[in-house]
C-alpha cells in the first residue's frame, strides 16, 4: 500500500511528491521499529569509590610526628608551671606538686633541635606547604616559643622575677601555639579530611623515599632555590 501510494504521488506531482514520499516512508519505518526501554535498576546509585590515602614524604612525617609529641608535652607542662609559679591571670583549680619547670625545660631542650630541622625542611623540601597559611602560622608560633624559651632562665620564675620581656614573649607564644595548632588541625580536616590526617601517621615508604634519600632531597631543594 505504501509503495502504491508513493508511485501515484510521484507520477502526479513530480519532485515535490518524491520528497513527500520519502518523508512518508521514513515515518512508516519509525512506526514499525520498537526501541526497548532501558532496564530499570532496583538498586540505589552506588557512591563514588573513595580516593586513595595521600602519600606524605617520610622525612616530613618523622619531623611532624616528633613535633606533635613534644609540643603538647611542652604546652601542658608550661601550663602547670604558669599556674604554680605565676598565675597573675588565673590558676588551675588544683595544684599538682612536682618540679614541672624542670620537665618543661627538658622538653624544650628536645624540642628545639626538632624545630630547627623542621624549619630547614619547611623552607627547602616543604616550601610549597608553607603557602598554606595554617601551616605557616603554626611553624612561626613554634619558632617564637622555642626561641624565647632558649633565652629564658629557669630561676626567674622560681625567684618570682616575672617582669622580663622574654618571659612575656614566651607567654604570648605559648598562647599562640594553642590557637595555631587548632587552626592547623581544622585546616587539615577541611582540606583533606581524615584520610589526609591519617597519612601523616602512616608507616608506608616508597622506594625512592627511604632514609638514605633524605639528605639528597634537602640538597636538591636548596639547590633549586639558588
Amino acid at each position: 500500500m505504501t509503495c502504491h501510494f508513493f508511485r501515484h504521488r510521484v507520477a502526479a506531482d513530480g519532485i515535490p511528491a518524491l520528497t513527500y514520499g520519502l518523508h512518508y516512508v521514513h515515518h512508516e519505518l519509525l512506526s514499525w521499529v520498537r526501541v526497548p526501554p532501558a532496564p530499570c535498576s532496583s538498586s540505589p546509585l552506588q557512591p563514588p569509590a573513595p580516593m586513595g590515602r595521600p602519600y606524605q614524604p617520610s622525612l616530613l612525617r618523622l619531623l611532624h610526628g616528633a613535633t606533635a609529641v613534644l609540643v603538647p608535652l611542652a604546652w601542658l607542662s608550661g601550663l602547670l608551671v604558669y599556674s604554680n609559679l605565676d598565675g597573675r591571670w588565673g590558676r588551675l583549680p588544683w595544684r599538682i606538686g612536682g618540679d614541672w619547670i624542670d620537665l618543661h625545660g627538658s622538653t624544650g631542650v628536645l624540642l628545639w633541635p626538632v624545630a630547627l630541622l623542621f624549619g630547614v625542611y619547611a623552607i627547602s623540601v616543604g616550601r610549597r606547604r608553607l603557602q598554606q597559611p595554617a601551616n605557616a602560622v603554626a611553624l612561626l608560633a613554634l619558632a617564637l616559643a622555642v626561641g624565647s624559651g632558649k633565652l629564658m632562665q629557669e630561676d626567674w620564675l622560681r625567684q618570682g622575677e616575672l617582669d622580663h620581656w622574654v618571659y612575656g614573649v614566651h607567654l604570648v607564644a605559648w598562647l599562640a601555639i594553642a590557637l595555631c595548632v587548632a587552626v592547623h588541625v581544622g585546616a587539615v580536616l577541611q582540606r583533606g579530611g581524615l584520610p589526609l590526617a591519617r597519612s601523616m601517621a602512616s608507616w608506608r615508604m616508597q622506594a625512592n623515599d627511604q632514609p638514605r634519600h633524605w639528605i639528597g632531597q634537602v640538597r636538591r631543594a636548596l639547590g633549586q632555590r639558588r
